[in-house]
């Protein structure tokens, strides 16, 4: 009987656990509602204000070095590298923080190769985590913005890494997180913010706007609208890794929902099984005992 209790327990727990991950699963779910409709309409705006910065880089490019602003300067031989990563605060959501971390490893086996000093700037509690337990510094961490992303927060956290390419003690920033392609696919994405590189830009397609950049015109401008673009930027990846780690924990608790269901009803098999051999067991000797007494 000791054995039937023990896995009557065992049943319990299971069960108690699938109430659990199913229940994530469904906040989950709700919360990939709201940050899906919230990357949409942000997608929108960061599509359009890319397009532009796109259409001026096409343009610096046809120009040469026309338009001297440090913004769109390449740099053939970065010295110094600003990495930017994000990560999520919680975990439970299968590889979605694993696969950034290994990504961002590549990169830095990369860079340590080819003599390029990088620093880290990290956003979320489990990239943090990772890196302090490995005994890699960061030169910039926050842990409390990838699970509830600001634009205003968003840009404070980009504005000092622009401000150290401004000051020319980094050449390059680049951005990785792990994005939102739809409910069951997340993907990792990698943008170089600045310098931007208008040799991936030039298409040859034909532009809907009439903007025109000429060599004596007011960098003001321009430096201010580089800056909302690199702001937004920014934002806009936070909200597109939120969605995909809420997509990615609901892939996970489904999962676990699954496995619990499949291993309670094979414990309850087991149980039924054990209940029977108890009671053969009992009758048999009931029937030993009877004969015996003959």
């Amino acid at each position: 009987m000791a054995n039937l209790k023990e896995i009557q327990r065992k049943i319990r727990s299971v069960k108690n656990t699938q109430k659990t991950t199913n229940a994530m699963k469904l906040v989950s779910s709700a919360k990939l509602k709201r940050t899906e409709e919230l990357a949409k309409q942000s997608k929108v705006y960061a599509a359009k204000i890319t397009e532009m910065i796109d259409e001026i880089a096409a343009n610096i490019a046809k120009q040469g070095d026309a338009v001297d602003n440090i913004f769109f300067k390449p740099v053939a031989n970065p010295k110094t590298v600003d990495l930017v990563f994000i990560t999520a605060d919680k975990g439970l959501c299968g590889g979605f923080n694993s696969q950034t971390i290994k990504h961002v490893n590549a990169l830095l086996t990369e860079y340590k190769a080819s003599g390029v000093k990088v620093r880290l700037r990290a956003i979320g509690k489990k990239g943090i985590s990772y890196y302090r337990f490995n005994d890699i510094d960061m030169l910039q961490e926050i842990s409390d913005l990838s699970a509830a992303p600001t634009y205003a927060r968003a840009a404070e956290f980009i504005n000092e890494a622009v401000e150290d390419y401004l000051r020319g003690e980094t050449d390059r920033i680049v951005v990785v997180h792990n994005g939102y392609v739809n409910m069951i696919t997340q993907e990792i994405r990698q943008e170089q913010l600045v310098p931007v590189d208008p040799s991936g830009l030039v298409r040859g397609t034909v532009s809907t706007s009439e903007l025109e950049i000429e060599p004596d015109d007011d960098d003001t401008l321009l430096e201010a609208l580089v800056r909302r673009y690199l702001e937004y930027s920014m934002y806009y990846a936070l909200i597109d890794s939120l969605a995909a780690e809420h997509s990615a924990r609901m892939q996970a608790m489904d999962s676990a929902t699954t496995n619990a269901r499949e291993m309670a009803a094979k414990l309850t098999v087991q149980y039924n099984k054990a209940r029977q051999e108890a009671i053969t067991t009992e009758l048999i000797e009931i029937i030993s005992g009877m004969e015996s007494m003959k």
